[in-house]
């Protein structure tokens, strides 16, 4: 029950980010790309390690999709077929934090895109998310 419950609370946090990142690209006036890109990722690296509490695969304190998906990776059947996305996501993580490495629109776009396409895939995996959207 514990690990079902925790799997869930993953699942919910990812979803706060995913909506966060819905409801920032909407914005016209003044956009914020950094910002939807970097929940993008977000939710992307919440779903992965809600999959890994659900499995009892310990990991890292890490925002490295890659490496998380590497520990995903012969245990969740299809995963390869989201790789691109998660790499796509993965450099929307910790750098576009900083100055130096600002996100455009069409960067936002893809990321948006691209988590889209991943939670549909968790959504196969992991309770608590929503088919709409």
């Amino acid at each position: 029950m514990r690990k079902n419950n925790e799997v869930k609370a993953w699942v919910y946090k990812a979803e706060q980010d995913f909506e966060g990142a819905c409801i920032l690209a909407r914005k016209r006036k003044k956009p914020v790309p950094d910002l939807v890109c970097f929940h993008c990722h977000q939710a992307a690296e919440k779903f992965l390690k809600g999959y890994l509490v659900g499995e009892n695969i310990p990991f890292p304190k890490t925002h490295d999709l890659t490496s998380l998906e590497m520990l995903v990776s012969g245990k969740l059947p299809g995963i390869e077929l989201v790789s691109d996305l998660l790499l796509l996501l993965n450099r929307f993580g910790v750098l576009t934090r900083y100055p130096g490495d600002e996100t455009t629109t069409t960067d936002a776009k893809r990321a948006l895109k691209a988590i889209k396409e991943v939670r549909k895939f968790f959504a196969l995996h992991l309770p608590g998310i929503s088919e709409t959207r």
